[in-house]
């Protein structure tokens, strides 16, 4: 049985304590917030026996029996969690996006690997049963090579409702959404060769911006472009569903709404179904994502157990995060940037 504790228990933390509980061999046994009161809470929710207000009483109680820690807090902290308990020895998994800068993500990770401890990023949007299952038909060759590629996340759904801090914040759309997005592309088409990046904020009472478009040419040759808004009123809102279309040498797949796959060749076109699973504590707004945590997590621990195969290491998703803030410098020089 491994044991974890909890470092933040704001939105998320509702969320991604449950997941884990769906997991077996895996304890909480603490939590920390900054607010004793909100950390109390969760506690008595979630039935975890140690609650603090202060992370270095946590770590001088617990650090002994501590397997790894869930750093669940805003971006801005992540350096300075992630670097005690690296001081500890105890591995990480860390709440995308790594880090509030390029730097301080690299830093991240050379600390952890000079404290020989795992560093895990939870970048859970790559997990989601239509992603996985897309990605599965592009590697059976079922539309031959891809060579064109269109991602998109557009949405009107008023995000800033239940997470307000989002709308202070100076970049916004890139660091929230795209460092999902950007993965999903690496996690579909490969790396990245160069890309070219538009941004507009649209929305006047937020600080950062709210629209960016993204052009990519990947290392295979496939052209993608990656859409995302939260600024588009239309037909049919998607949120938080991410729509792709592939153009492959024989034919094209396309990701719709509701989960449907729609994979054309010369013979006609077909669809397959992939609705994720659904459990009970998701919020329904978000059932997806929150059915692609327990999958990323499940990921995770069976690495930490010693089996191997994490995806969304340090190391891994450094390259994201390289995408996220080469996007924000194409979008300032208004130039190519070549990765």
């Amino acid at each position: 049985m491994l044991k974890f504790a909890v470092i933040g228990t704001g939105f998320w933390a509702n969320y991604q304590i449950p997941a884990w509980q769906e997991l077996p061999g895996v304890e909480l046994i603490a939590v920390y917030n900054r607010t004793f009161a909100r950390a109390n809470e969760i506690a008595q929710r979630f039935r975890v026996p140690n609650v603090y207000d202060n992370v270095d009483q946590l770590f001088d109680n617990h650090a002994h029996e501590l397997d790894f820690v869930d750093i669940i807090t805003d971006v801005d902290t992540h350096p300075v969690f992630t670097a005690k308990a690296a001081e500890r020895s105890i591995d990480i998994i860390c709440q995308k996006p790594m880090g509030p800068s390029l730097e301080a993500a690299r830093q991240m990770v050379e600390t952890c690997q000079q404290a020989g401890v795992r560093l895990y990023i939870h970048e859970n949007f790559r997990w989601q049963t239509p992603l996985r299952r897309l990605k599965a038909i592009l590697d059976s060759g079922e539309i031959g090579q891809p060579f064109k590629a269109r991602v998109s996340f557009c949405s009107a759904f008023p995000v800033f409702d239940n997470q307000p801090f989002l709308a202070e914040l100076d970049q916004f759309i890139l660091t929230d959404i795209g460092s999902h997005i950007l993965d999903v592309c690496r996690f579909l088409f490969g790396e990245v060769e160069w890309l070219s990046c538009q941004t507009i904020r649209v929305n006047p009472i937020i600080r950062g911006e709210d629209v960016a478009n993204v052009l990519m040419k990947m290392r295979s040759g496939l052209s993608c472009f990656a859409e995302m808004s939260y600024a588009s009123l239309l037909e049919k809102e998607s949120f938080p569903q991410t729509l792709v279309r592939v153009e492959g040498s024989t034919g094209s797949v396309v990701l719709t709404h509701d989960f449907k796959l729609r994979i054309t060749r010369k013979a006609g076109t077909h669809e397959v179904d992939a609705t994720p699973p659904y459990y009970s504590w998701a919020d329904p707004d978000y059932s997806i994502v929150h059915a692609s945590i327990v999958a990323c997590n499940q990921n995770i621990l069976a690495d930490l157990e010693g089996k191997g195969g994490a995806e969304t290491t340090g190391a891994n998703n450094f390259e994201t995060i390289r995408l996220v803030y080469a996007a924000y410098d194409s979008a300032q020089r208004n130039e190519t940037v070549y990765l």
